[in-house]
Formats: C-alpha cells, structure tokens, sequence
C-alpha cells in the first residue's frame, strides 16, 4: 500500500488485528506477488527439495474404502486352505488380536481363498483369477504385501493414509503435494478427487481431501458425473456470461480492498477460487466430456458417458492426468467384507479390475506411466481368521492393520517386484515391513521432495506429512 504521511500509517496499522499483522509482515502481500513473479513451482513455504532429479510429476492415488482382503487377491495362503476351520495357532498370534469383533465370537478358525493364483508376466507375480486386466501388466507392477497403517478402525486407519497420522485436522497427501509442487495447469486445480459408490456404501468425508492448517487453495477440488462437474462453476440459470463477469469484477475489488486492509491469507485464498473457479468455466465441460473418447477407449474402461462410475472415473484420471493435474484421488466404496465375501468380492473386483487395466494400459501407451505413480490400496488387509458362519461359499474377515497388499507403478518404482512377506498364517509380517509413513515418504522421494523438509509452521511447531515417522524404502525403487 502507499501512505502519505506518518499519521496515516498509523491509523491503517490499527485496522489491523495484532495476531494478523505479525503473521503477515513475514510473507505478506509483497509475498504474494512474489510467487506471482516467480511462479507457483518455485514457491512453497518452507519448502527445500531432494538434489535428485525427480522421477515423477503427478500421482493417481486409487483408494478402496473399506480395505481389500489380501489372501484373495494378491498374497495366497496354502495353509490357510490347508488347515481350514483350525484354530488359529496361540504361538503365531502370541496373544495379538484383530479386533474387538472377532474377539466377542469367541471363534478364530482359519480360511483360505477359493479363488485361484496364478504365476503371471516374466516376474512370475502371484495374482489372483480376480484380477485377469490387472495382472497383464505384472511386469511394470510393485506389489507390496507388508503395508502397515498400525490401526484396525477404519476412522484412524484411513486418516493414517490420507494425513499421515490418526489425528484430525492434519492436511491430507494431495494437498502437500499440490503445496510443493505447485500448479502444472492454470485452468485446473492441483488437486482433484473422483469418488464412487461412496455415498451408500462406504461415506468418504471431505476432510479426506481437505488442505486442513494448510492455504485453501490446496485442497482437493471434487469432480462429479453429470451436468456440472465442479458445483457452483457454472452460471446460474438465466444469468449470462456479462452478467456473471460483472459480478466477479466487483467481488474481485472489494476482496482486494478487504486484504489490503487486514491482511488475511483467507482472502487471498478466495480471490484465487474465484479466478480459477472463471477459468475452469471453459476447461471442466471438455474434460468431463467423456464422449468425445473413441468407441475403442469406451469399451476398454467399461466407461459410460454421463454416468459416476469407477470406470468413468478411471478414464477421467486419465484425461486430468494427461492435463498435468499433480495429485488425483480416485476414492471406491464398498470394500469392508465381514460378510459373505466369496459372493460380494468377485463382484468387486469386476468392477475396478477391466478399468485399472486398461488405465495403465492407456498411460503406458501414452508416455505417461514413466512420470505417473498409480497406487491402489485400501487403508487396511483383512484378517486371516473366518468371520461370522463358516461354510464354502460363506465367511467373512475383520481388519487387519498389520499386513495388506498394495499396488505401485510408474514414476521410477521397480516393475515386476512382490516385495515383503507374510508369515504362512497370514497374521504378521515375517520379513520386510512398509509402513504407510514409509510409503508416503518414498512417494514424494520420487516427487522429488524430500519428506523431511516439506514442513510448515502451525502453532508453534513444525508438521511434515509424515510426521516423526517415515522413510524412503530404496528397495521399491528401479
């Protein structure tokens, strides 16, 4: 601001609240044009990066809510089927428990799979019947089958994923990359989330994808099926272009007059909404536009043009992956079997394994699974004991936050690896142990950031995504 003379300093300077202005004269205004001048990439608060090039620009994070069992899918047990309906050895649990629902039955028999594995790719990878796409592309899969988040309750095991630590109000892991990495694409938020079957069978909370003590503007930014993709983007009916353009000039000059009176980072924040809010005006529509894709494309993702699917949402991480979008979550409901699990799973499993085949097969032919890291986990695996009744086409599993089996790929991870092993019981790790601290570590290693120095200040101390925990497992790595 310009001030004339010494008196109207100091009439401005008691405008503005005390707690505000100290927080303020560091960064400020002038801060902020800063970043402007410098551009978004190169300004992150606190931010010092790895001295490696990075290996990865972007990741797409597929989340199934609920926690996938393991031993059908990616780590089979013999003995399990071996020893079928056996008590659960005391001297392989060694007083350990799953969780206060498998406890009360007062029942800890043992079940296997019924679905069969098979060796796949030249790496020989153990892959379950139920993923026939997925385990096409063995080779340029990391499958991991030690990963740990230490909680078997679905509220601290999955804000252990998404935060880094059970604790809420943290920043989830979409928002610290977009806070590192910065805008890639003008025209599209740093940050997207894409969800399906969230709302009837697994309710996904949007703190989930919030920026928590973090600026606003890096917080994901939800895409839906539909007429709007975005909410609140589109005019209002009979309210054209002009119209519209007007309004926002004038909350533009009055945001503007309100920060440079206080100062308030939250307004900052709100004048950034609104302009990208008008430039995704004209991007959202043809992203979202999921017709314009060949019949072919259509067909290999089951996708439908119109609908929420994950299959849709597959083929849209895709297009927001191709447009430089540094962090998309793609969120699936429906995956907590306590019941019925050799009926439920298949069907599943159907669901997402035709789309995630044919998302990786897109990214590779494009180019794109080099720079692209593709995860897909739950926040926990599933217990090796029989939940519930136990007969051949009926049993269910409860939690396990010890072991579960997660897929990486792209972006510098190694192909072809089944890294970690459980012990023949399925209960606990026997060897190589990745907790999900680590794996978030290791992620931004390839970002090329270093996990231990993206932090930022929030009262009075200094918060990482990690936490005080974390590592990079080099071993994962090509």
């Amino acid at each position: 601001m310009n001030y004339e003379n010494e008196k109207q300093v100091k009439d401005t300077l008691n405008m503005i609240e005390r707690r505000s202005f100290l927080k303020q004269s560091m960064l400020g205004m002038g801060g902020a044009a800063l970043a402007g001048l410098i551009g978004p990439q190169a300004f992150a608060h606190n931010l010092i990066r790895n001295s490696l090039t990075p290996k990865a620009k972007r990741v797409i994070m597929i989340f199934l809510a609920g926690g996938l069992s393991q031993f059908e899918t990616f780590d089979e047990k013999p003995l399990l089927n071996k020893r079928r309906g056996e008590q659960i050895p005391e001297s392989v649990r060694k007083g350990g428990v799953t969780s206060a629902i498998t406890e009360r039955q007062g029942n800890l028999a043992v079940v296997g799979s019924p679905f069969k594995f098979e060796k796949r790719g030249e790496s020989g990878m153990n892959i379950s019947e139920l993923f026939p796409h997925i385990a096409k592309h063995a080779d340029d899969l990391t499958l991991i089958r030690t990963l740990q988040t230490d909680h078997v309750l679905h509220e601290a095991a999955v804000t252990t994923v998404f935060t880094g630590t059970p604790l809420l109000g943290r920043p989830s892991w979409g928002a610290w990359v977009a806070y590192a990495l910065g805008s890639a694409n003008k025209n599209l938020p740093e940050f997207t989330v894409l969800l399906s079957n969230g709302e009837r069978l697994s309710p996904l909370h949007p703190r989930l994808w919030h920026s928590g003590f973090l600026p606003g503007r890096y917080q994901g930014v939800r895409l839906r099926g539909g007429k709007d993709p975005v909410l609140f983007v589109n005019n209002p009916p009979g309210v054209d272009k002009e119209s519209r353009a007007r309004v926002l000039e004038s909350i533009a000059a009055i945001n503007k007059i309100e920060a440079e009176e206080t100062h308030d980072p939250r307004i900052l924040t709100r004048m950034r909404a609104y302009e990208l809010a008008g430039r995704m005006q004209s991007s959202v529509p043809e992203l979202a536009d999921l017709s314009k894709e060949s019949k072919k494309t259509l067909e290999n993702y089951g996708a439908a043009p119109g609908k929420t699917t994950f299959a849709n949402n597959c083929l849209l991480a895709r297009r927001l992956a191709e447009r430089d979008v540094r962090f998309i979550q793609v969120c699936d409901g429906g995956w907590d079997h306590h019941r019925n699990l050799p009926r439920v799973l298949p069907r599943k499993t159907k669901q997402i394994d035709q789309p995630i085949g044919a998302l990786l097969t897109d990214l590779k032919e494009r180019g794109l699974l080099d720079d692209t890291i593709v995860m897909v986990m739950g926040e926990f695996g599933r217990a090796s004991v029989c939940e519930g009744g136990l007969t051949y086409d009926r049993y269910g599993r409860d939690h396990n936050g010890r072991i579960g089996s997660c897929l990486v790929t792209g972006g510098g991870f190694k192909g072809g690896l089944t890294y970690g092993t459980t012990d023949d019981w399925g209960w606990d790790v026997a060897e190589n142990p990745v907790h999900i601290n680590a794996l978030q570590g290791t992620v931004l290693h390839q970002l090329g950031l270093d996990y231990q120095k993206l932090v930022t200040r929030h009262q009075g101390r200094d918060f990482r995504l990690t936490d005080v925990k974390g590592c990079v497992v080099k071993e994962l790595l090509a």
